[in-house]
């Protein structure tokens, strides 16, 4: 036993060092494990956080407007269920306002999307501000939103004008002062259908009052579906209207208010539906901008007009036209270089056309705005601001910058010349307005020898209305123009019939 452990003994002299680094390595491949192991509990322990916290995220987003942070179409439905419980139970209404934004669109095509989503923001904040917060606001989709209040029949009118004004104040977008209107519908819980309808209703009628002019609200009513029914089918018809041929142009003369000698025609769009007959412009221009048809169309108006300015001259008649220029074209980048392509072709100088631009739309003030009238002040044609004087204490400063070369004074002052002292004193402030900055002036709606005499008092250059024509077809101009018009009528001046002649239209 003795040797036993001598030998041992010495064993480990010989071999301890050894023995002893195995150790300290066992030692420090279990302290690395441990470490490794510890390092990857804790990384899974991380990650498990990480999945759960985006789990909550996606089930937030699930509920949440992306882009505005309001809830969703199916969250404002849930609250809206539970608010009418209630409701019902304490004997009281519930009111579900649709909003459709006013001149969005412009902003978007003027400014781009970035600017378009600032200005989306900022009215889901003022919106979700008004309503305190509450997951009663949910943007539907584009430029549209829904919201529910507590509210009776009596309280449906305030309601669509605060709205109206928390919407319409003055907004900064990207360093932008803007501004946007408002189309308000509305639908009243129960007296306007079941709940799961009301969103559908308020938005039937938020259509209805965009479809008159926008910018005003109005309640559901049962009828609004068969119109709807009637504006979709209206606009599929309108899809087709230029390609079977249903389009057409009628003009209406312009008279020289000191001469009373016919000198121009505005063209004046009509649409000849084959089982509805004629369909109001006031009717199908509206829908036409709303569905993305109003370029194709107003293309269509330009080479039109041009190919019957040229046909007239064949036959001796130099006269200008007049066309009415949308938005959509206004702010298009290529519109005034079709407008001079179809001139060329027709041989139609560009001074013998005149683009009629509302007032509302020239004083948007966007760039798109400044540089289509820059590009068409420098190719020669002639720009007339038409129904001039409803904006007239806004839009002096931007009439300056724009600089046309005419303004066309609205109907509405026309028809109240003979009884108002106020439509008298805007119409001559108007001219007096023109004749500073050197501008043509012209009088539409003219249907009284009162009102023509008042306004050639006035100082006005041109006048155009019912009392001298009626819109008629370019055959039917053709032939006044030769002399076969009626006897009590206005003649052309002289002028427009000799191709050598100078024809001094302004």
């Amino acid at each position: 036993m003795g040797a036993l452990w001598g030998d041992l003994g010495s064993w480990l002299d010989e071999h301890g060092a050894v023995l002893l680094g195995l150790l300290l390595l066992v030692a420090v491949l279990l302290s690395v494990t441990a470490v490794l192991a510890w390092r990857q509990w804790q990384s899974r322990q991380r990650l498990r956080q990480r999945l759960a916290s985006a789990h909550s995220e996606l089930s937030d987003l699930r509920g949440r407007d992306p882009l505005t942070g309001l809830v969703s179409r199916e969250t404002l439905e849930e609250e809206l269920a539970a608010t009418v419980t209630g409701a019902e139970a304490a004997g009281r209404s519930v009111c579900v306002a649709y909003l459709g934004l006013d001149g969005f669109r412009a902003i978007n095509d003027a400014y781009g999307m970035r600017v378009g989503d600032a200005v989306l923001k900022e009215i889901a904040t003022r919106l979700s501000d008004w309503l305190g917060g509450k997951p009663q606001v949910t943007r539907v989709g584009g430029d549209e939103f829904a919201l529910f209040c507590k509210c009776d029949a009596a309280g449906l009118d305030e309601l669509a004008r605060t709205l109206q004004r928390i919407v319409g104040q003055p907004l900064k977008a990207e360093a932008l002062n803007l501004q946007v209107g408002l189309s308000v519908g509305l639908a009243l819980y129960p007296d306007d259908g079941a709940r799961p309808r009301l969103v559908a209703h308020a938005g039937l009628a938020m259509r209805t009052a965009k479809l008159t002019g926008g910018n005003g609200h109005a309640r559901f009513d049962p009828a609004m579906s068969v119109n709807h029914r009637e504006h979709s089918e209206l606009v599929q018809d309108l899809r087709h209207a230029l390609a079977r041929g249903q389009l057409l142009l009628v003009y209406q003369p312009k008279i020289d208010a000191r001469s009373l000698q016919i000198t121009a025609a505005e063209a004046l769009l009509r649409w000849q539906h084959p089982k509805r007959g004629i369909v109001s412009p006031a009717q199908f221009i509206p829908l036409a901008e709303r569905h993305g048809l109003i370029r194709h169309i107003g293309a269509w108006v330009i080479e039109e007009a041009c190919r019957q300015a040229a046909q007239w001259r064949e036959v001796g008649l130099r006269m200008r036209i007049a066309v009415n220029i949308s938005g959509h074209q206004l702010r298009s980048e290529d519109f005034v270089d079709q407008m001079l392509d179809s001139l060329r072709r027709h041989g139609i100088p560009p001074n013998r056309m005149t683009c009629e631009i509302t007032e509302n739309l020239a004083i948007e003030d966007t760039p798109a705005t400044r540089g289509a009238f820059d590009r068409m002040r420098q190719a020669g044609l002639h720009v007339s601001i038409d129904d001039f004087g409803a904006g007239f204490s806004s839009s002096l400063a931007q009439i300056r910058r724009l600089a046309p070369a005419e303004l066309k004074i609205d109907s509405g002052f026309v028809k109240d010349l003979e009884h108002g002292e106020d439509a008298r004193a805007i119409v001559h402030a108007i001219v007096q307005l023109a004749r500073s900055l050197q501008l043509h002036v012209v009088a539409e709606g003219v249907e009284s020898e009162a009102q023509r005499d008042i306004l050639v008092a006035l100082g006005c250059d041109e006048l155009q209305g019912y009392l001298f024509a009626k819109p008629m077809s370019a055959t039917a101009l053709a032939l006044w123009a030769s002399g076969d018009g009626p006897s009590e009528a206005s003649a052309f001046r002289p002028s427009l019939f000799d191709p050598t002649a100078p024809s001094n239209l302004e």
